[in-house]
């Protein structure tokens, strides 16, 4: 089933990111791609609050956010309610977020990982469905402690 991709990421992830998009498309899925437009020095926060809200305005689809370490943008996605972003770094952590967690953006590092692994984080992370059940309760209970979209 093809799924929409939301990808952003700052300048010490936008080297990455062209082969990102590259993966998530050969995996017959959509991407799109909110920025930047080059690998000039940009704030993580404000990309990051732009793939949330895109996620969350679109019912069912994804985001990836790439940073240097993947901490940063993470970090800052989490503060936009309704957003589970998951800090990864190899195929075992992006399945067990999307089990587990329902995790609906991957972050990681473009520092951190290598291409390899970005490939095997994304393919799992786009085939790997929600559990629920005992899981279930616990995502809303991280729902209960999220207190709105203001980043500024």
């Amino acid at each position: 089933m093809s799924k929409k991709f939301y990808i952003a990421t700052d300048h010490a992830g936008y080297a990455v990111k062209a082969y990102v998009k590259e993966i998530v498309t050969n995996l017959g899925h959509e991407i799109i791609d909110l920025g930047p437009d080059s690998a000039d020095r940009v704030d993580y926060p404000d990309f990051a609050k732009k793939c949330a809200e895109a996620v969350l305005a679109d019912e069912g689809s994804f985001g990836i956010l790439i940073c240097g370490t993947g901490i940063g943008i993470s970090i800052s996605a989490n503060k936009v309610k309704g957003i589970r972003a998951a800090l990864c770094h190899d195929h075992y952590t992006a399945k067990l977020t999307r089990q587990h967690n329902d995790a609906n953006i991957l972050c990681f590092g473009e520092r951190v990982v290598g291409k390899g692994v970005i490939e095997e984080m994304i393919e799992v992370f786009a085939n790997t469905e929600f559990e629920g059940g005992r899981h279930a309760g616990r995502v809303a209970k991280i729902e209960a402690c999220a207190f709105g979209t203001n980043l500024e």
